[in-house]
């Protein structure tokens, strides 16, 4: 029997997607990786992201040499026919379901277990079993992760002698700057295969065979290996120390702060999270950044990143259609066109400035200015969903799919968090300095200056209040709407409002 290729998708660039084993390809085995232009005219994709992926796709092609067989090709099917014929193939566990669906549907495809998480999915199922039906807590699985693996423990418990330093990590940012004040983050250089890329997707869109949202350069996320592993130092050696105090602050001027801006390599399967996380406790043990720092960046990977991988596959296909609110509006062009100039409020088109740029932010402009504001228009989550997958270089179904339907949009009605992520512009002026030149102001409801944070907040408020007053997160904001004198004024030049705030 031939011996069977082993067939990489563009998330599995990694080495550890290579590693020998009964569960991986051999040293020997022949490569697939399969380019699909299919891929980017199903969805109007970021033309970053589009760069991005394609160029990490053919550096890693370029890596491998001789041993891989690369093919650019309409669809997956027909790649893998023009690859290897009706040769057996290999494949780790995709990311998507679509993809699943794809390779279990595919003759002599075998899939194996999937790579780049920390838990494997036998063993999520097995504490998922252990609650038999109870809330599937966050806190819960990630002390869980911690203790399996060791990660920032001493024996038994935590170091420090907490689990959790969020308390310490919420500072607003430093009044009258400007700036963090940290060192910049690793950037890129590109190369003849960047020009490559750029020249091909500036062709397909001149065939109208493609259409992209957004800017495109120069790249500054890594395509490679060797480029994420230099962001990874640069990141714990000068970086990480600043992250964790205003890891959910803001600046208009700063919009990296001291991120990481990791999570698209961990996406593409080009850093594996065990390293991150080792080498991030190795910079507290040896002194080099302090325990709330530390705990912020092991919380994002082995606490958030793995429970919103878990999810994705526990929740199913059916919660894609989650809409517990009835959000049915449609995403109005300005905000599909990523159209910044066409938005006053100044957070909201700084925000959407940065995306239109970059295809990034980070996490707290994405859920408490774009989402809350797509939460407080009643935008259909399902559409919401869709728009941050193909606008952010870091989006994949499995990472938004849990993070906007359940997390953002509160679309699962609770499933995944106990209270909507709403707030007015009072929250945003504490955590940022977006509202001192903006022509709206944070504290005013109705007329001109009225930010639309705080009326939208009101208004979502008062739209979902039978809802919304039974939950105990809630209940109190819920009944500040009795205390409103100008509510109804509120509320009619709510329903007056149309384009871009």
């Amino acid at each position: 029997m031939e011996k069977p290729a082993h067939w990489l998708f563009g998330d599995q660039l990694g080495p550890h997607f290579l590693t020998p084993g009964p569960q991986g390809p051999d040293r020997g085995t022949p490569l697939v990786m399969i380019e699909s232009r299919a891929v980017f005219r199903r969805r109007r994709f970021h033309r970053a992201k589009a760069h991005l992926v394609l160029s990490a796709m053919r550096h890693r092609a370029a890596e491998l040499g001789d041993r891989v067989r690369y093919v650019r090709a309409d669809t997956y099917r027909e790649g893998l026919r023009t690859a290897v014929g009706r040769r057996p193939v290999t494949v780790h566990h995709p990311t998507s379901r679509a993809a699943l669906g794809l390779v279990r549907a595919l003759d002599q495809v075998t899939v194996l277990p999937a790579r780049g998480f920390l838990v494997p999915q036998d063993e999520f199922r097995a504490w998922r079993a252990e609650h038999d039906g109870g809330r599937l807590l966050q806190e819960a699985f990630y002390r869980r992760v911690r203790r399996e693996h060791e990660l920032l423990m001493d024996g038994d418990d935590p170091v420090g002698g907490r689990w959790n330093f969020d308390h310490d990590n919420r500072e607003p940012p430093p009044k009258g700057s400007r700036t963090l004040g940290v060192p910049a983050p690793y950037r890129p250089r590109e190369d003849a295969i960047d020009a490559e890329v750029r020249h091909d997707l500036d062709r397909w869109e001149r065939d109208g065979d493609v259409r992209f949202v957004g800017r495109d350069g120069p790249r500054t996320f890594p395509a490679s290996r060797r480029e994420a592993l230099a962001a990874l130092r640069r990141f714990l050696t000068h970086r990480l120390a600043d992250f964790g105090p205003p890891e959910d602050a803001m600046l208009a001027d700063d919009p990296v702060m001291s991120h990481s801006l990791l999570s698209a390599s961990l996406n593409l399967g080009l850093l594996d999270p065990f390293e991150c996380l080792t080498r991030a406790e190795q910079a507290w043990r040896s002194g080099a950044a302090p325990l709330p720092s530390v705990e912020g960046f092991v919380r994002q990977i082995a606490g958030w990143r793995e429970y919103v991988w878990q999810l994705y596959w526990h929740f199913g296909e059916e919660y894609r259609s989650s809409n517990a609110l009835g959000h049915r509006r449609a995403l109005p062009d300005w905000f599909l066109d990523l159209d910044a100039d066409a938005v006053t409020a100044r957070c909201l088109a700084s925000v959407l400035a940065q995306v239109r740029d970059r295809g990034w932010t980070h996490h707290i402009p994405r859920l408490m200015v774009l989402g809350n504001h797509c939460l407080q228009q009643g935008w259909d989550p399902a559409a919401v969903t869709d728009w941050f997958h193909r606008c952010f270089v870091d989006g994949y179904d499995w990472v938004m799919l849990p993070n906007v339907v359940g997390m953002s949009q509160y679309a699962d009605g609770g499933r995944m968090v106990t209270k909507p992520y709403a707030s007015g512009g009072a929250y945003i002026h504490r955590m940022s300095d977006f509202c001192g030149p903006c022509a709206y102001r944070p504290d005013r409801r109705t007329g001109e200056a009225a930010c639309p944070y705080t009326a939208g907040y009101w208004a979502f408020l008062h739209r979902h209040r039978h809802r919304l007053a039974g939950n105990p997160r809630m209940a109190r904001a819920v009944l500040g709407l009795d205390r409103l004198a100008d509510l109804d004024d509120l509320l009619e030049e709510q329903k007056g409002r149309t384009g871009p705030p």
